[in-house]
């Protein structure tokens, strides 16, 4: 993310039919800022009991993942932006941050603009997830956000990621590796399916990627030998994999 400059982290959630969760009807979309914020790994020890670490919020910084965040709902016809903050307690940090989305929302009159705690948006999202479209996050919250809306649709491995620079994007999912299960053939490989799609309609191709992800939504709903035992089925791997294509 540093050698390409991919500052936006963009993480879909979509409940698919015929999976598992406690909700029906979500469909959120995480852009988190990916360059900054307490990731940048400044920390120092001041004295044997004491460590201070930097949270950097830049104007550059904030401003484009704002205007990410507003022309990826533009786009693809999604209505609210929700800036995700802590600026009651990071006043001058999170406070430049709002101030910097606020200023933003206002080239973008179509589309809906509010601001919402970073905590409370936490348990209003496990009361009723249906509430949110586009959360606009600084790096931290976003990655926390983000992982509790694939909890909601039911897996990490149900959600893909894509980070875009200015030159370049990477498309991967949302998840890390899983050496555990390394050659059972048992992993799930719907966010590696639905990254191809994010990175087919970057390219241009959004009828192949609406192909795939309509082929997905046939899968799900058959169950058995067609998901992964995450999902509840009897498949593995390859089954499910075959299963999508076969749909295509």
């Amino acid at each position: 993310r540093k050698c390409f400059d991919l500052y936006a982290n963009v993480r879909p959630a979509k409940l698919f039919p015929g999976l598992r969760s406690r909700f029906s009807d979500v469909d959120l979309l995480v852009v988190r800022e990916n360059t900054e914020d307490v990731y940048t790994g400044e920390e120092k020890w001041v004295d044997d009991d004491t460590v201070e670490g930097v949270k950097r919020i830049t104007r550059k910084a904030s401003t484009r993942i704002a205007e990410k965040a507003f022309e990826l709902a533009t786009k693809h016809g999604r209505k609210r932006v929700t800036a995700v903050h802590k600026a009651n307690v990071c006043k001058q940090a999170d406070g430049f941050f709002l101030d910097i989305c606020r200023d933003v929302a206002k080239k973008y009159p179509t589309i809906q603009f509010d601001e919402q705690l970073a905590d409370s948006l936490l348990t209003k999202m496990v009361m009723d997830p249906s509430e949110w479209d586009v959360l606009l996050c600084p790096n931290l919250y976003g990655d926390m956000v983000s992982d509790l809306a694939a909890g909601i649709v039911g897996s990490l491995g149900l959600c893909p990621s894509g980070m875009y620079g200015s030159e370049y994007a990477v498309f991967e999912p949302c998840h890390g590796s899983a050496p555990d299960i390394a050659g059972k053939d048992i992993s799930n490989p719907v966010s590696q399916v639905l990254s191809g799609a994010m990175l087919l309609r970057h390219l241009g191709e959004g009828k192949a990627a609406e192909s795939i992800e309509a082929a997905l939504e046939r899968v799900t709903v058959q169950g058995g030998n067609a998901l992964t035992p995450d999902l509840g089925g009897t498949g593995t791997t390859t089954s499910m994999t075959d299963a999508i294509i076969k749909e295509l």
